[in-house]
């Protein structure tokens, strides 16, 4: 059975090189349009991209409703489906647009990967998430094991997400000369460390834990004064692995080498939260917490600016609009005590009319 098509194969890559040198697409974003396509090209069964006629999209629309995630076993959600739907619309524009497809394609054709506009508002809707609780996560920290450097890395590694909002690639490249425990402050710079979109972030300590303070600053002290870790060496280092006398392997303790990508961190945090019996929080999920709570604590316009820059945001409103959604239940409560409302704040009153002054 053929499995590919030499002419798709070729303006795939043309195409994977565009996104990438061009557009300044990151790797992980060019996997999952190839993901898309290769969706697309398996479902046409590998029929050249220039015989391609509106009719295949349609079909290629039914046939994706139908799918199960292998995850879940459900049906590909509706955020799934849009987000596939919408690689292969922006691919098929970029071929109208090629020496050899611009007589074969139209831009248009490509507009039958549109999904519907229900389904669409149904893909963008937002519906209330769970993300954990501070004290379920101090809980998660008391119960995890502290005996060998592994464990002790362990537990520092959610602590410090905790502390810092870190997201989980941007941790696993941070090096002991980026963090200084006596000002509880992070400089996760762009230059060797792995942040979303490149960006340089200051991040200070989150005022959220004191146990969780102790956590990573007990680890920070035994790298340097037990491990003589250095400047450029890895705040959360790999695990050793070597083999044993039984030619199994066996774990030898810390590497002095970063991890290649941030998998261990999310078999870490699954495994914590397994053993105190809690459903499992993601590392990007604390960054929630994070958010939620700047909406408890900040009481100023200031306050909140400076809370959504420590987590890396250059507009405030993108920590509390993708990030602060208010619980149903709280957002009741804080409705029902409006019924007799003071009017804002100052500060709160400046802001709100500077975004109700935008464009």
């Amino acid at each position: 059975m053929k499995r590919h098509n030499e002419n798709n194969e070729r303006v795939k890559r043309d195409y994977f090189q565009y996104l990438k040198e061009a557009q300044r697409y990151g790797e992980q974003s060019v996997d999952m349009v190839a993901m898309a396509i290769s969706r697309f090209d398996e479902h046409s069964r590998y029929r050249d991209f220039k015989a391609f006629h509106r009719e295949q999209a349609v079909a290629f629309k039914r046939h994706l409703a139908e799918q199960t995630s292998k995850r879940t076993k459900d049906k590909l959600s509706k955020s799934t489906v849009r987000s596939t739907l919408r690689a292969l619309r922006a691919f098929f524009v970029w071929l109208a647009g090629q020496p050899g497809y611009k007589s074969r394609l139209s831009y248009s054709d490509a507009d039958y990967f549109n999904p519907s506009d229900r389904d669409t508002r149904i893909a963008l809707g937002t519906r209330p998430r769970e993300v954990p609780t501070l004290e379920q996560i101090e809980h998660v920290l008391s119960l995890m094991p502290s005996a060998t450097p592994i464990e002790r890395r362990d537990r520092a590694l959610i602590a410090f997400t905790l502390l810092t909002g870190c997201r989980d690639r941007a941790t696993v490249s941070l090096k002991m000369k980026h963090v200084s425990i006596e000002q509880r402050f992070v400089l996760q710079d762009a230059r060797e460390v792995e942040t979303k979109f490149g960006k340089t972030i200051s991040t200070y300590f989150f005022p959220v834990s004191e146990d969780a303070l102790k956590v990573v600053a007990a680890w920070i002290v035994e790298l340097r004064t037990d491990h003589l870790w250095g400047a450029d060496d890895p705040v959360f280092p790999a695990t050793q692995i070597a083999p044993g006398e039984d030619a199994l392997f066996k774990i030898e303790g810390l590497a002095r080498r970063h991890w290649s990508n941030a998998g261990p961190v999310r078999r870490i945090f699954k495994a914590a939260f397994e053993r105190a019996a809690l459903p499992y929080f993601n590392p990007h999920s604390f960054r929630s917490t994070l958010a939620r709570l700047g909406q408890e604590r900040c009481r100023t316009a200031e306050e909140m600016k400076a809370w959504s820059q420590n987590l890396g945001h250059e507009q405030m409103m993108t920590t509390f609009a993708s990030y602060g959604r208010i619980e149903t239940h709280r957002q009741g409560e804080i409705i029902r005590a409006l019924a007799q409302p003071a009017g804002p704040q100052p500060e709160i009153r400046d802001l709100l009319e500077r975004l109700l002054a935008r464009p």
